[in-house]
């Protein structure tokens, strides 16, 4: 197997996957989704909101305020379950939990304060909110919250507000051929929504350009249909895919791909130990 990564930021990544299977694939995606830890604010004790907005909508957009949890600012952090504390009773532990403050008041001049992200403080300076511009509520003249919140660490497969990922999918790599003998129908070029396909009447052929950003919709194949020419053949390398792993800024990418491997290997080392064990 290969991998050529054709794309790396801060919150995007994507890269080629060669002489893989689906199977494989998918399961990396799947984990990548559902099995890498995450934190995110789990328990809100609301000591006071003069606010209009519900106690309960305030918890939900506070748990889905993405958190930084990259590696460096988790060390240290265990799961909940792995925890010998409370957890279950929504006690603050330091092993396991994160403690954020939010205290807020209405400016009383007549307009309206908006309580954003960024005003949530933390007992610990490595983690905060990873974007400082998210709007929580808004506090008219004199109106006060405060709280303190809870964030733990999790996995999306127990709540959405764990997943790292804001687009984990791969597709098949795109292979387009052109059958010479027939007639050239330049309106399967211009029916390419993407621009993969050029018309190059000068020249008399179709080229092809960044096949990658082929989506595979055959808009080509049906263009072509109305005038009975065969001329583009679309299809995909049945072992080579497009990977693309976009996060919500929590955790770089490649941090994604890489824990989601290290599950993986997990399981599959657990499963061996298992059908070891079952064999005897």
């Amino acid at each position: 197997m290969e991998i050529d990564v054709k794309k790396q930021d801060e919150n995007e990544m994507v890269f080629i996957v060669r002489d893989a299977e689906v199977p494989f694939v998918n399961a990396i995606r799947r984990t990548a989704m559902m099995q890498v830890p995450k934190l995110a604010i789990e328990d809100v004790f609301i000591i006071k909101n003069d606010s209009a907005m519900f106690d309960e909508v305030l918890a939900h957009r506070l748990g889905l305020t993405p958190l930084v949890s990259d590696l460096e600012s988790i060390e240290g952090l265990v799961m909940p379950e792995e925890c010998d504390c409370d957890a279950e009773a929504g006690e603050y532990c330091p092993r396991c939990s994160v403690s954020f403050y939010l205290s807020a008041v209405g400016d009383g001049e007549g307009t309206t304060k908006v309580v954003y992200s960024g005003d949530l403080t933390c007992d610990d300076s490595r983690i905060k909110p990873v974007y400082d511009t998210i709007p929580l509520l808004k506090l008219k003249d004199n109106q006060e919250v405060e709280l303190e919140a809870v964030a733990k660490l999790g996995i999306g497969k127990e709540h959405a507000k764990w997943v790292p990922t804001t687009v984990c999918a791969y597709k098949q790599y795109p292979e387009i051929t052109f059958n010479l003998s027939e007639n050239i129908d330049f309106a399967a070029a211009d029916a390419c929504p993407r621009g993969v396909l050029v018309a190059n009447k000068e020249d008399e052929c179709i080229e092809i350009n960044d096949i990658e950003n082929c989506s595979l919709c055959k808009a080509c194949i049906r263009a072509q249909q109305a005038s009975g020419s065969n001329y583009v053949n679309v299809g995909y390398r049945e072992n080579d895919f497009i990977f693309k792993i976009e996060t919500d800024g929590s955790m770089p990418p490649k941090e994604v791909l890489l824990k989601a491997c290290d599950v993986l290997d997990k399981k599959a080392d657990e499963f061996i130990t298992f059908s070891k064990g079952g064999s005897k």
